[in-house]
């Protein structure tokens, strides 16, 4: 459900009042009950909750929403991060993982969280990756945005551009670079992935006289990456190759921090974008906005990101059932 005093609680709500989400999926939320209930007068919702301690345990005739409850905040005012919010969401997080990781459901999507509510609550994350990361156990992973025309895997997430330079370093592209190969042919079903590599400086640093990253640590990744038998090419500049991505020349980018890549990507997909987590032995995916506190709690939220990141989820699963594979 996400932070309770944000929008997640509205877009799920509507998602799971649409029909493509009913009809592809056997949804359980996890999330507050009286929040939940205290929104539907005002989406117009009319779902009968019913709580449920494991997934097959529910109900997943039409109307029924499905509910394993684990906070009682409320429901707290909408509009700002609050402690209990930071907590509340999460214990939704940690007990999703739990049951991914004990079989009982095939895929998590996650609402928006507030990076703020969580350090309020005690806990230092930036963010759902990160922490999901840990829970799992993983130390390979990766953040890819993805839409109808165009996916981005992230080197570095959410950190100043002040630390960006000093955070490309040869494992931490090589590992995102590897993620996201095996990503594209195990859960996307791209038998040989094509990759483009972002250059950090402009004009892919002019043969170093605009920076010397590419010349320092991209290029010999990239050769280490083709020994691998990955096709990789780059390092290119960020303000051409998104352009050729949307020609089809690539499966994927590799942008090297966090707006080089989701500027393009939010421009193209503002509303039908999805996160997803690369690298975990369980598939996640998510909506590609925040909290938007100021519009939470008045029915104004738009739900198609998180239909979007739903029914992704559900083709996902599929296809990962159908191949056999566990881990992306």
């Amino acid at each position: 459900m996400g932070d309770p005093t944000g929008v997640g609680p509205e877009v799920v709500l509507k998602a799971l009042a649409s029909q493509q989400v009913g009809e592809r999926t056997r949804p359980v939320v996890l999330g507050d009950r009286k929040v939940l209930e205290a929104l539907q007068p005002l989406l117009g919702t009319t779902f009968r909750v019913k709580e449920v301690a494991v997934p097959r345990e529910g109900d997943f005739t039409r109307g029924v929403l499905n509910l394993i409850p684990l906070s009682d905040v409320g429901p707290l005012p909408f509009g700002r991060p609050r402690r209990e919010g930071g907590e509340a969401a999460y214990r939704y997080i940690v007990r999703a993982a739990e049951l991914l990781l004990q079989g009982e459901a095939e895929a998590m999507v996650t609402a928006p969280i507030s990076k703020e509510a969580l350090r309020m609550a005690g806990h230092p994350w930036n963010g759902h990756t990160e922490l999901l990361a840990e829970l799992a156990g993983v130390k390979d992973y990766a953040m890819m945005l993805a839409g109808p025309r165009l996916r981005v895997s992230l080197v570095t997430t959410h950190i100043p551009l002040s630390e960006v330079p000093r955070r490309i370093t040869p494992e931490g592209l090589l590992c995102t670079i590897t993620v996201t190969h095996r990503a594209l042919r195990e859960l996307f079903g791209i038998e040989e992935p094509k990759l483009a590599v972002a250059a950090l400086n402009p004009h892919a640093g002019e043969g170093g006289l605009l920076g010397a990253e590419e010349e320092e640590i991209i290029l010999p990744v990239l050769k280490r990456a083709s020994e691998r038998g990955i096709r990789a090419e780059g390092p290119f500049p960020a303000d051409t190759l998104f352009y050729h991505a949307l020609q089809g020349r690539w499966d994927a980018v590799v942008a090297l921090y966090h707006d080089q890549g989701l500027i393009p990507l939010k421009m193209l997909h503002f509303r039908e974008g999805v996160n997803i987590t690369l690298g975990l032995p369980f598939i996640r995916t998510s909506v590609d906005h925040g909290t938007a506190y100021d519009i939470a709690g008045k029915g104004l939220a738009d739900p198609t990101s998180m239909i979007s990141a739903i029914e992704m989820a559900a083709d996902l699963a599929r296809r990962r059932r159908c191949s056999g594979t566990s881990s992306s």
